[in-house]
């Protein structure tokens, strides 16, 4: 594909970037002159930046990410040997005040590096789900005291010192993912979890307050029937459970995959009005795991899919068709009632941002894209018809970006226009783009003529493409 932007006037600017073929013409109106609130970093992931046994280290290209949250579930799946709760206090039984009953070695280097990409950390205690046909440890703890208590010793040593530790800090503590999830994820009731919930919540809190506790990391929240959003019988129980219990809950934690970005919206909204309906106005919503699913469905991840289906299935969520709609998620969740958001996940392999030999993939580079755009904080108006936008300003007004996405396939023409830059200079004009035709590619800065000047760019859909602008 041509490279972009030869600027001179923006009535010369059509005769550019021509395909020979008609291109979706995509119109975007940034009004620069009034900032209406700052962007908010929902670009949280799950797993850290260890992996493949020792032979990857991805620290460096998470930090890239500039990721606000890191969630630990599923690390090192299929075989984790991390962070679960029967690796780091392995046997039930051993006495809970000693160091020696615990086995913190491996986790420590894990938090240790993920805490070097600067993410603040979100530590599932809990199980990694378990797809083999024997479950060994996605059951009910048969103490549930003890277990609280072994969670404790967890919150020690990574806050407190304990055990030849840390003093991280590590505010948010999740208890247990899906537990609805059967039997992949607990083998036990609704009644056995509300059970553990209540005695790990109020054992935590007894030890330290000021520690945010959660859950359940809900993977299915309810559904939608004529636009009504109807919860699940798991989800209202939980929260009454919650109430009558006076338990504290100070983050409600759920997931949704899907291939429509506004469904992740319209629950966000659903998800809020609940837990205000349950007295939890203060509670936060934590959106823990979502991701691209082709298809709308699971399909191409099951047992019974033919390899080549599988890996084409991970191919389109990997490739351009997940990176645009990671972009057009990561966008439209800044007017979402939601607190945190966490990608599944930022590790290699399938769902993840890195193939298995930790080469970023396109949906890295549509994360990269929106924490470049956080660069520019300020967030001012927008308007894109057809595709979706999102514009910002830096504090000084020396500094803009556009982030645009489509989901849509086929060659794009993008007319962006405003009445001036928020500088009375001429601006140096270059852009990144990530689409169906290629992967991360960056243009040379140019100077368009005018401080009116828009600019204008094609690519082939579906994609994502960044414009940063400054003074010349």
């Amino acid at each position: 594909m041509t490279r972009l932007f030869r600027h001179f006037s923006f009535l010369a600017l059509s005769a550019l970037l021509c395909f020979g073929a008609a291109a979706e013409s995509i119109q975007v109106e940034i009004d620069w002159s009034h900032p209406h609130g700052s962007l908010r970093p929902l670009h949280g992931i799950n797993k850290g930046p260890l992996l493949a046994g020792g032979l990857l280290d991805l620290t460096a290209a998470q930090t890239a990410l500039g990721i606000p949250f890191n969630r630990l579930h599923d690390c090192h799946w299929p075989n984790p040997e991390v962070v679960d709760m029967h690796v780091v206090f392995p046997n039930p039984a051993a006495e809970l005040g000693k160091a020696e009953s615990y086995d913190f070695a491996l986790t420590d280097d894990y938090i240790a590096a993920t805490r070097a990409t600067g993410a603040q950390i979100i530590y599932r205690l809990g199980e990694s789900i378990e797809h083999t046909k024997t479950k060994r440890f996605v059951h009910p703890p048969k103490d549930m005291a003890r277990w609280a208590e072994s969670c404790l010793g967890v919150i020690r040593h990574y806050n407190e010192g304990w055990a030849n530790g840390f003093r991280y800090g590590i505010q948010y503590w999740e208890i247990w993912n899906e537990p609805e999830n059967r039997p992949v994820m607990w083998s036990g009731t609704d009644e056995d979890y509300f059970k553990l919930y209540v005695t790990a919540a109020r054992a935590i809190k007894a030890h330290d307050p000021k520690l945010k506790v959660g859950g359940p990391a809900v993977g299915y929240s309810g559904r939608f029937v004529k636009g009504v959003f109807e919860p699940s019988a798991f989800v209202t129980n939980f929260l009454a459970r919650c109430r009558s219990e006076n338990v504290a809950l100070d983050f409600f934690s759920w997931h949704c995959y899907t291939a429509d970005p506004d469904e992740l919206v319209q629950r966000a909204k659903a998800i809020r009005q609940l837990l205000d309906q349950y007295g939890a106005a203060k509670t936060e919503s934590h959106l823990n795991e979502w991701n691209y699913l082709p298809g709308n469905s699971w399909n191409g991840a099951s047992k019974t899919a033919t390899p080549e289906a599988r890996q084409a299935y991970y191919d389109e969520m990997s490739g351009a068709s997940g990176a645009a709609f990671v972009a057009v998620a990561l966008m439209k969740l800044q007017a979402a009632p939601l607190d945190v958001a966490n990608l599944f996940h930022g590790e290699a392999g399938n769902f993840g941002l890195f193939n298995e030999n930790g080469v970023p993939t396109k949906n890295y580079h549509a994360v990269r894209a929106f924490h470049e755009l956080m660069e520019t904080p300020l967030q001012v108006e927008s308007k894109s018809g057809n595709a979706t936008s999102l514009a910002g300003v830096n504090a000084a007004r020396n500094s803009a970006s556009v982030l645009l996405s489509t989901m849509a396939a086929g060659k794009q023409t993008v007319e962006l226009k405003w009445a001036k830059t928020p500088w009375p200079k001429r601006s140096a004009l270059e852009t990144f783009i990530v689409d169906a035709a290629g992967g991360w590619r960056r243009t040379p800065a140019t100077l368009l003529a005018a401080p009116q000047d828009g600019a204008k760019l094609e690519f082939t859909g579906p994609g994502v493409a960044l414009i940063k602008l400054r003074p010349e």
